[in-house]
């Protein structure tokens, strides 16, 4: 038994030593990292980057090493760039290098290099995702007038309420998710619908795990933590059974499929898929389809629903915001009207103030990971092909360069003096580059419509002194997830 125990600790301490050695030769091989912290075999850099804290410890670490700066995520290097100068020079100035998703291994088991894919592969789902997204925008229906619907099935379910008190997370993400099944299901949901609430919650606690501690560590060591049990695994399981679900709906669509008549973004898929069943080297098939359509669906609604959750919250938080936004809506759509996106040009305050939210909130801090195509210079080093790196979105958000008042909600940082609209170059929530988010025009028109439609419609009233409202996220880790609270809606 003793001697079983000194077996299985030299074999730990022998692959340590592997890993870090493989490593090492990585980064020097033709390679010349930035600087950071020295790694310790097998952890890295665990003891400087906290697993429940890992954006706070980059932007400690930014400190000392600049804002480029290489850590090791177990055995992984990666190099991190803080600061709008540093992420634009990357994803936008040295867009095609920065062009590769880096590894997001919590997800990627159930992706397998699919929906989060490189190359040949990401370029041509690009580029007819975007199609599909833009054809079913300005067909029958446009995007806006879907929007304007759910609206207005949102409106009526929030009178239903009478001013009591509701915790309004899935009152939102309802709403918003039926945006984006019109477009990839061909139709919404009842909000009834126990399938579609049971959606919701996998897809609310899917965004929950992959930010929790778990998650950094299995992004860490995932080489190890795939043959344990434990927490970590439940991300699994949960996408694993959305994907069940698309699957599920793509053979609901293959059976009634008319290739003259396309409903949505599944038929469109299959039809390409038909098109291409003698090509042997088509990305036009069953498991993309069913990956692609899960990343929109599930892109598509959790974001946007926790900006709007932030939205309230802050809006309770900083009541004079509420009253001047209640008044621009009343000059210039009324009461009676529905608000359409041609207001938001009329509607400078109300801009920056949804701009503002979607700054502070922050919902993806870190970034999604890019990865060099090649090997890459970039500010006197040399990037190995392969090198992950993470644009840190949140430290663009927060440059104290481009936002005077980096830490507060202040929506004058999108006004001019005049009370004029002001773009800022450092607003990049949707990142930027040739991996900028797919769905960024249809979640600003969303983030606009629902938030004047509501506010046009309802006072909020906190249940606690505005002084009392908390905004720090629930968990802080792949996403900034909201905190958990109730409030009034009020008719006016």
């Amino acid at each position: 038994m003793e001697l079983g125990g000194a077996f299985t600790i030299f074999l730990a301490l022998s692959l340590s030593c592997l890993l870090i050695l493989i490593a090492w030769k990585r980064r020097h091989k033709g390679g010349k990292l930035p600087p950071g912290p020295t790694p310790i075999p097998f952890l890295g850099n665990l003891l400087q980057v906290r697993t429940d804290a890992t954006f706070q410890s980059f932007m400690k670490l930014r400190e000392k090493y600049g804002p480029v700066f290489t850590v090791y995520m177990g055995p992984r290097p990666v190099v991190v760039l803080c600061g709008h100068e540093a992420v634009k020079e990357a994803l936008v100035d040295r867009a095609d290098e920065f062009s590769g998703r880096g590894e997001l291994a919590s997800i990627e088991r159930n992706f397998q290099g699919y929906a989060l894919a490189n190359g040949e592969r990401w370029r041509i789902l690009r580029r007819f995702s975007l199609t599909i997204l833009r054809d079913f925008g300005m067909g029958k229906r446009s995007i806006e007038e879907r929007i304007q619907e759910e609206a207005g099935f949102l409106l009526e379910e929030l009178r239903k309420t009478k001013g009591s008190p509701i915790e309004p997370t899935f009152f939102l993400s309802r709403t918003v998710s039926n945006v984006i099944s019109s477009v990839v299901f061909g139709s919404r949901f009842d909000y009834e619908d126990k399938q579609f609430l049971k959606l919701l919650q996998m897809i609310n606690e899917s965004f929950i795990e992959m930010s929790t501690p778990w998650a950094q560590l299995y992004d860490m060591y995932s080489g190890v933590m795939q043959y344990l049990p434990g927490r970590h695994n439940r991300i699994y399981y949960l996408i694993e059974e959305l994907k069940d679900f698309i699957a599920s709906r793509v053979k609901i669509n293959e059976v009634s499929l008319d290739p003259q008549n396309p409903r949505d973004f599944i038929d469109c898929f299959l039809i390409k898929m038909h098109q291409d069943k003698n090509n042997p080297h088509t990305e036009f098939n069953l498991k993309n389809l069913v990956l692609t359509t899960l990343n929109l669906f599930f892109a598509g609604t959790e974001t946007v629903s926790s900006t709007l959750r932030y939205g309230l919250l802050l809006m309770m938080k900083h009541p004079e915001v509420e009253a001047k936004i209640h008044e621009e809506i009343d000059q210039v759509i009324g009461p009676h009207r529905i608000p359409s996106v041609d207001d938001r040009a009329k509607m400078p305050y109300t801009d920056a103030v949804i701009h503002e939210i979607q700054r502070l909130t922050d919902i993806v801090p870190m970034g999604v990971p890019h990865n060099v195509i090649r090997d890459t210079h970039f500010r006197g080093y040399l990037l190995p092909k392969g090198t992950d790196v993470f644009p840190l979105l949140g430290s663009v958000l927060k440059d104290p360069k481009y936002f005077c008042n980096p830490d507060a909600f202040y929506p004058q940082h999108f006004l001019d003096e005049q009370g004029r609209f002001k773009k800022n170059e450092a607003f990049v929530p949707f990142s930027s580059g040739k991996r900028i988010c797919l769905g960024e025009a249809m979640a600003r028109m969303e983030l606009f419509l629902y938030f004047t439609s509501i506010l046009q419609n309802f006072s909020l009233h906190p249940l606690v002194p505005p002084d009392d409202i908390d905004i720090t996220p629930r968990v802080s880790g792949f996403g900034n997830i909201p905190p958990t609270y109730e409030l009034c809606l009020k008719a006016r």
